[in-house]
């Protein structure tokens, strides 16, 4: 149960990240709620990673902790 969670907030994740690169989606209320629940775990690791990288790591990271806390679980 736990996993299949991980698995789908991990997909929720590659969506938004793909979304964001689309600007024609940017102010549909359908993908403002995707990016409010893909900021949930991003906007922390943002506040940790320097703000003058050329792209965004943070849905790197935060997937590649995921997998981690999956592994272990």
């Amino acid at each position: 149960m736990i996993r299949s969670l991980i698995d789908l907030y991990v997909l929720l994740l590659i969506v938004d990240t793909i979304l964001s690169y689309l600007p024609q989606f940017r102010h549909q209320e359908w993908r403002r709620k995707i990016g409010m629940a893909a900021d949930f775990t991003c906007k922390p690791v943002r506040k940790l990673l320097p703000p003058d990288l050329p792209i965004d790591p943070s849905p790197i990271v935060v997937i590649l902790l995921l997998n981690l806390l999956k592994v272990l679980w």
